[in-house]
């Protein structure tokens, strides 16, 4: 497949929602600063039995999504604390085989936690799969009827969106007040009575 000419302001970021059963993914093309989603989806591994079968399908899928989208940069969700360590364990070696494609294609990797996804995508932290899936709805236009079956997609394009917003925050080395009060306090001269 013979890759398109790309804008100098184009800029395409691959977000993945790691899985061993069910494994999201989600593809933001950010024009100048205007996202818009490119590609949403799954990789269904809930008929594998076998855990390394999986992994290899995981590579192969992850793989196959660079190939064909050629991001940028890979934003990825970091595996949650749980009490259930097997779950854990599971969770990381998903995570480190679609790290591992993506180091394979030379892709820039950025990882996000759960918590400051939905941060990002909601304004809070504790906000639900279906929260995050509404919010990216309206956020990026998507009708009704190509938002996912599985959420996974959508914690994969929020991860991609959250990588977005990152880089389109504006860095400052301003200081940063807690307060007006605050802000008086350290400014005297700046604040009339």
């Amino acid at each position: 497949m013979a890759e398109t000419k790309r804008q100098p302001t184009e800029r395409i970021i691959l977000g993945i929602d790691p899985g061993t059963n069910v494994m999201g993914y989600g593809v933001l093309r950010i024009l100048g600063n205007k996202p818009e989603m490119m590609a949403l989806g799954v990789i269904d591994m809930r008929k594998m039995s076998d855990t390394y079968l999986k992994l290899g399908k995981i590579f192969e899928r992850v793989i196959g999504i660079i190939d064909e989208y050629h991001p940028d940069e890979m934003a990825i969700e970091a595996p949650f604390y749980s009490k259930n360590v097997q779950s854990l364990i599971k969770l990381g070696r998903a995570q480190g085989v679609a790290i591992a494609a993506a180091i394979h294609r030379d892709i820039c990797i950025h990882e996000y936690a759960p918590l400051k996804i939905k941060m990002a995508i909601t304004g809070q932290g504790q906000a639900s799969k279906e929260q995050v899936a509404g919010m990216l709805q309206r956020l990026l236009h998507i009708s009704k009827d190509d938002m996912p079956k599985f959420m996974d997609a959508t914690d994969a394009l929020g991860a991609a969106y959250c990588h977005f917003l990152q880089l389109s925050a504006p860095v400052t080395d301003a200081t940063h007040y807690g307060s007006w009060a605050d802000f008086a306090k350290r400014n005297p001269k700046k604040v009339r009575s």
